[in-house]
């Protein structure tokens, strides 16, 4: 089958996150930029964090200002405290407030576990799991302060983690990864269990194989796509798009009974698909 049949073509409504200021991290390339640009088309004002590659940053804000909305980009160490508190009030003046944070900044470092450094475990932990913790605390004090604003939308916020389909499935090499990822899903249904009261909503996407720089010679030639596929029932590779949309969607009110819940956007990786044929 022809991998990239199938690829996301769908249009996003236009007014469907009218009048919404979205804070996208680590979102100058791969599925933060397709993210980002995507909130843009659904007519959100967007914040673009970056905390390297500035001229790509700024290339996506670009982008998503000529939709008709605003955008910015802004640069921030997810991981580190005060860059957030810095990123988040500054947006708060600039643009009024937050309403979306997708925290999706994230990396790896991947080596054996007995090989593996504290260096290499600790970064990846920073950024994958602190990063969304710190963005999480700074959006919520916002959305408190703000309450809901009917008009705008029918919850006070919307937090949307970007997990992984590691987040359950354990991935030899990667321990500090996946443990990332599992930590990031048990954040997530806590503080949405916290924060549901107040009328924010929390889930998570968790992506399975997309076609992103950080991964790309897991689909980049034949040989490697056909490996990859053994794992997809669906039979193609995931587009940044496929997740976008999902990310969309869950910050849209069409979502607004949504919370605490994992949108595993995998095209099935997550059905176990070795044992199709009775493993």
């Amino acid at each position: 089958m022809d991998s990239t049949v199938g690829a996301p073509q769908g249009v996003i409504p236009a007014r469907l996150l009218h009048g919404q200021k979205a804070l996208v991290t680590g979102a100058n390339s791969g599925i933060g930029k397709a993210t980002a640009i995507a909130l843009g088309r659904a007519g959100a004002d967007v914040v673009v964090n970056y905390v390297a590659g500035r001229e790509a940053a700024e290339e996506v804000a670009a982008e998503i200002a000529s939709f008709g909305v605003r955008s910015a980009a802004y640069e921030a160490d997810v991981s580190q405290e005060d860059q957030v508190v810095a990123m988040t009030d500054r947006m708060v003046q600039e643009f009024g407030t937050v309403d979306i944070l997708v925290a999706n900044a994230g990396l790896q470092r991947d080596a054996s576990f007995t090989e593996m450094t504290l260096a290499q475990w600790q970064k990846v932990i920073d950024v994958n799991l602190t990063g969304q913790f710190l963005c999480a605390r700074e959006a919520t004090k916002e959305f408190r302060r703000r309450g809901v604003v009917p008009e705008v939308s029918r919850s006070a916020g919307k937090i949307i983690c970007m997990s992984s389909v590691h987040q359950v499935i354990p991935w030899a090499g990667h321990v500090n990864y996946a443990s990332s990822k599992g930590g990031v899903q048990m954040m997530m249904q806590t503080l949405a269990q916290e924060l549901a009261p107040e009328r924010i909503r929390v889930n998570a996407v968790a992506p399975g194989a997309i076609k992103t720089p950080i991964n790309r010679s897991a689909w980049e030639t034949p040989e490697a796509q056909k490996d990859l596929l053994r794992l997809i029932p669906y039979d193609r590779v995931g587009e940044p798009d496929d997740i976008a949309h999902a990310v969309v969607a869950l910050a849209s009110d069409l979502m607004d009974y949504v919370v605490g819940t994992t949108l595993y956007v995998d095209g099935g990786m997550t059905l176990f698909p070795g044992f199709a044929t009775g493993g």
